[in-house]
C-alpha cells in the first residue's frame, strides 16, 4: 500500500497491480506513476504503470 498525492493535491492509498507486484518494480517517492481510482471508493487505486523514474 502507498500514499499517493494526486496533480490535484489530493491523497488516495494506491495498491501495486499484480504486474508491478510480478516485475518487482520498485515504486520510490520521486516516481511519477499512473493510477486507476476504483470507482466505488475514490480514496482507492491500482497502481498500473511507472511513468517517470529516477535513479
Amino acid at each position: 500500500m502507498f500514499r499517493v498525492r494526486l496533480d490535484n493535491e489530493n491523497m488516495i492509498l494506491g495498491f501495486a497491480s499484480g504486474r508491478v507486484q510480478r516485475n518487482f518494480i520498485r515504486i520510490l517517492p520521486v516516481n511519477r506513476i499512473k493510477i486507476v481510482v476504483s470507482s466505488y471508493d475514490s480514496t482507492k487505486g491500482h497502481i498500473i504503470c511507472i511513468l517517470f523514474c529516477i535513479l
